[in-house]
């Protein structure tokens, strides 16, 4: 997708403030409702791991691959929205994206089968890994240059309030069926509700997408000029030279051709340097362990002690703490830059990932009878909300951010959506193996996550550029 090419940093007014900024931040944070849906089922899936287990009668590796299923549809539903998005448009593709996710959640809710139960996962996935693609690439599309950092930012606040939804609506539906993930609602058990209860957001986010322009590049592409341009209005300020910004637009789409895979080859090791760069952001935001956090946190929370209905509502602080930390990253990542929130986190991150698998070294018992000292226990909730607040005052915003930015334009559209599916796979080899990793060692498995936090620090250091106050035409 050749989307985010052309939001120059100025010219024909655009550096303005636009006359309706209140619009402007609609339109971003309705493009961001597909962030919403990722973060609403990332952690949704954690009400309804215990019931899994024990409806399927499955251990720990196949319910992870159930509970991963999705991120397999992400990655390939990542790979290919850029090249449905320029052919039918970034609006269509957030509606078929809108589509497949509510399939997904009624399918999800209603499954006769673990098989079942994954495919429909998958086709959520699918659906997710389109809107993780589209969503900042339309935002920076539509956003005025300004503003671009704090609107791109959206995606990921769309994910932790999902989150933070999902772990209320899971423990209202919990008090409901009286602490049982399987007691029985209107003939449905818990854990159904709680998967089906996706169909609510994901109508929301098809019907939020009949309400926001179509981006005008896009439009320009397919000779819409005129629209185009009362858009570019409307988001821009209506004081901008708008024939001025077609004329720029589609000069500059004429002298770039649409990027493909090969594109991206090109350097000693395949890829062209920066597309390593971008892989590297994407792997790294995974690999530290973010979404053990909200994938298991109620079954990690009760494994060291902790009641299950105690466990949800620490999963909803940490929820909480998710969106104070992503709030800060919004008010800094266009003043300090993204390099230095980037280095921030990865310090606060190893530091606390490390007091973790401290803690955790000291659980005793087996089976259901699982605790840890009091002073562990305290340490180890202490340090997984640091985490979570180092990771989303950093690498939860600024990976986003990045990656709409920092590639050149002739490659964007295909280095972004590997960048993408490389983040979806990560998050799938983090998911798949956290079970089998807790039960060998839990305290181990947090060490492993340490390890990838430290090793982001040269990594940031060395090779990630800083994109803060450029126009995407100067990435190259």
């Amino acid at each position: 997708m050749t989307s985010t090419a052309n939001a120059p940093a100025s010219g024909g007014g655009s550096a303005a403030r636009p006359d309706h900024l209140g619009h402007v931040i609609f339109i971003a944070a309705a493009a961001a409702m597909g962030g919403f849906l990722f973060g609403y089922d990332s952690s949704v899936i954690n009400g309804a791991v215990v019931a899994i287990r024990e409806r399927f009668d499955v251990g720990s590796a196949a319910l992870a691959q159930v509970i991963a299923a999705a991120l397999i549809g992400c990655a390939f539903g990542a790979a290919t929205a850029g090249r449905i998005a320029d052919r039918i448009g970034r609006i269509r593709c957030m509606q078929i994206a809108a589509a497949l996710f509510t399939a997904s959640a009624i399918g999800s809710a209603l499954p006769f089968a673990l098989w079942d139960l994954a495919m429909w996962r998958v086709v959520g996935g699918f659906g997710i890994g389109m809107a993780s693609v589209i969503g900042p690439a339309y935002i920076a599309e539509v956003s005025p240059p300004a503003y671009r950092g704090r609107l791109a930012s959206f995606q990921q606040a769309a994910i932790v309030i999902g989150i933070a939804v999902s772990q209320l609506v899971n423990w209202a539906i919990l008090n409901l069926a009286d602490g049982d993930q399987r007691g029985e609602i209107g003939g449905l058990e818990a854990w159904q509700w709680m998967l089906g209860v996706m169909v609510v957001p994901a109508v929301l986010y098809g019907l939020l997408s009949f309400v926001i322009p179509e981006s005008p590049r896009f439009l320009v592409s397919v000779g819409r000029t005129e629209k185009a341009k009362d858009v570019l209005r409307d988001v821009e300020g209506a004081g901008i030279d708008a024939d001025a910004r077609v004329r720029e637009i589609d000069r500059s789409m004429r002298s770039e051709h649409k990027s493909t895979f090969k594109d991206l080859l090109g350097g000693r090791f395949g890829f062209l340097p920066i597309v390593w760069i971008g892989i590297g952001l994407s792997v790294f935001q995974q690999l530290v362990g973010i979404n053990v956090i909200f994938y298991y946190s109620s079954s990690l929370w009760q494994s060291v002690g902790i009641d299950p209905s105690a466990s949800f509502l620490y999963s909803f602080e940490t929820s909480v703490v998710n969106i104070v930390g992503t709030v800060i990253a919004m008010i800094f990542v266009d003043r300090i830059g993204r390099k230095p929130l980037a280095l921030i986190g990865s310090v606060g991150m190893a530091l606390s990932l490390g007091a973790a698998a401290w803690a955790f070294s000291f659980k005793t018992g087996t089976g259901d009878d699982i605790s840890l000292p009091d002073t562990q226990g305290v340490v180890a909730l202490v340090a997984a909300n640091l985490f979570v607040l180092f990771f989303a005052l950093s690498w939860g915003v600024v990976v986003w951010v990045l990656l709409g930015e920092m590639f050149p334009g002739r490659i964007r559209a295909a280095a972004l959506g590997v960048a993408a599916a490389a983040q979806w796979i990560a998050n799938w080899v983090i998911t798949v193996s956290f079970p089998s990793l807790s039960d060998w060692n839990l305290s181990g498995a947090y060490m492993i996550y340490t390890f990838f936090a430290l090793l982001s620090i040269p990594f940031i250091l060395k090779w990630v550029p800083e994109t803060k106050g450029k126009a995407l035409e100067e990435m190259g």
